[in-house]
């Protein structure tokens, strides 16, 4: 018996740095979606827990306990029970769309059924990272407070997305101290139904991403990235969570996003770029 899952990549369409609590941690209030570009976990029964990464992002990513996969693995693990994981890779490491996360989510979804035991409650999700919650169902969320507080919302319309990574590591630590404010105003209390992706562009041209700013002044490329998509035709274009990974977003079925990942590749060939399309539920 083999389990698949896949992985997608997690988009913070929206982050407002709303706060910080007194143990250091940053309050955040963040609409959150998924495209169909992602990660893909192969799991099958072994005597021992192992962990091999394949694919055209494999390079450098640890397959010891540093990998959450590996973490997520021993937190559902029976005794006596063991597990060959492959983790196929696609996705940048540490750009701000939530790979290692969603990595880790996807093998708690795999071994869970492979292992036929209960998926582990919120408080252990959250030990192994705070994006691991919303993870666990990728679909249109509110990601409030440090993450642990999540509301499902609407699906999303659908849009054709790009994502462009310049290739540079941003340390999330690093872009979260350039904040020059942690005390900003979060999304409206009621957000709205979007009824396609110019309804949805619009509305988040009205919001933010408060580490956008101090992640370009880390990474000066981010601004570089952001002016490429602007020239793209796309509806709208940010960074995603803590950068360096930017997003696009196109009306769908207009092949506008594979149009403009062409264009941008050939302009920068050393960029990751990948087109693809918003998930619904």
């Amino acid at each position: 018996m083999a389990v698949e899952a896949f992985a997608p990549a997690k988009i913070n369409l929206t982050l407002h740095v709303t706060g910080q609590r007194a143990d250091g941690y940053h309050l955040l209030d963040s609409l959150v979606g998924f495209c169909d570009l992602g990660d893909v976990i192969r799991v099958r029964p072994a005597d021992d827990l192992s962990l091999k990464v394949t694919g055209p992002r494999a390079a450098g990513v640890p397959t010891d306990g540093a990998n959450l996969v590996l973490r997520a693995a021993e937190l559902i693990r029976p005794a006596g029970q063991g597990a060959e994981i492959t983790l196929e890779k696609h996705l940048p490491a540490a750009a701000g769309i939530g790979g290692g996360s969603s990595d880790a989510a996807a093998a708690l979804r795999a071994l869970a059924q492979l292992w036929r035991v209960e998926l582990p409650g919120q408080e252990a999700l959250l030990s192994l990272g705070a994006d691991v919650p919303v993870c666990m169902a990728p679909g249109a969320w509110r990601m409030q407070g440090i993450g642990e507080e999540l509301t499902r919302l609407p699906a999303l319309p659908p849009c054709e997305i790009l994502l462009v990574n310049p290739g540079v590591s941003v340390a999330t630590p690093s872009v979260f101290r350039g904040l020059t404010s942690r005390q900003n105003d979060p999304m409206p209390q009621v957000l709205p139904r979007w009824r396609d992706a110019a309804e949805l562009a619009g509305w988040l041209s009205m919001q933010r991403n408060d580490l956008q700013a101090p992640a370009i002044s880390a990474q000066p490329v981010i601004a570089t990235v952001l002016q490429a998509l602007q020239a793209s035709k796309a509806l709208f274009s940010a960074m995603s969570g803590s950068g360096a990974t930017c997003f696009a977003l196109y009306d769908a079925e207009s092949g506008q996003a594979g149009r403009a990942a062409e264009a941008i590749r050939a302009a920068y060939p050393d960029w990751w770029v990948m087109s693809g399309r918003v998930l619904s539920q």
